[in-house]
């Protein structure tokens, strides 16, 4: 059974070294076009920005859970897809810039109003400093920048996405109406994701408090 299931492991991992990190962008670039074109035509709704709007906000949700995932796939199920993290991850912000990009200038219309909704609108403040600790990780997510800042200062840095992923998921936890189960599965997730990197870490946190070797992480 362990040899089955370590030769699934290899076959899973031996399909994903196959595929480039790029598939990723291009992916998010013809979704992101997709959707727009939908919008445009017509095709999503009675209020089609404000339905481009939240699809673009769901993608970010999606794809950030996705990259939440990566260490809990590897070290749990023995699926490798640390080559994709960083295109996760800048893809994630791309949807995030077009959901505030649909909200900014197709729904809200002018910078006055935009500025007075982030003040006033709590669920837009949340969001907004969601955006915030997101933007230094998207500048910072090349190779450049790793080697100027140092490995241990660029990991502390990106360390932001725990939170910035929290906000997020409350931000749409408080933009719906009412207490709805999907944005409470979305906040669910984060937390356990962002939990599970916590408790994964206790026994070698312990160890170490103890003086003693953790073994392999």
């Amino acid at each position: 059974m362990l040899r089955g299931l370590s030769n699934m492991q290899d076959a899973i991992n031996s399909i994903f070294r196959r595929i480039p990190a790029w598939v990723i962008y291009l992916a998010s670039f013809a979704y992101a076009g997709w959707l727009f074109w939908l919008g445009i035509d017509n095709q999503l709704g009675a209020d089609p920005v404000k339905a481009l709007e939240h699809k673009y906000g769901e993608a970010a949700l999606y794809i950030l859970i996705a990259g939440l995932a990566v260490s809990p796939l590897r070290r749990t199920f023995g699926i490798n897809l640390l080559k994709f993290r960083r295109a996760i991850g800048l893809a994630c912000f791309f949807f995030v810039v077009c959901h505030l990009l649909v909200w900014a200038l197709l729904d809200v219309q002018r910078l006055d109003r935009v500025w007075a909704d982030i003040v006033k609108r709590p669920y837009i403040t949340v969001g907004m400093v969601a955006f915030a600790l997101l933007l230094p990780l998207a500048v910072t997510s090349n190779n450049l920048s790793l080697r100027k800042m140092g490995a241990a200062a660029w990991g502390k840095l990106h360390k932001l996405v725990y939170p910035a992923a929290i906000l997020a998921a409350v931000h749409y936890v408080m933009l719906v109406k009412g207490w709805q189960v999907r944005p409470l599965v979305f906040l669910a997730i984060i937390l356990a994701l962002i939990g599970w990197r916590y408790l994964s870490k206790l026994p070698a946190r312990r160890a170490a408090s103890r003086g003693m070797p953790s073994g392999p992480s």
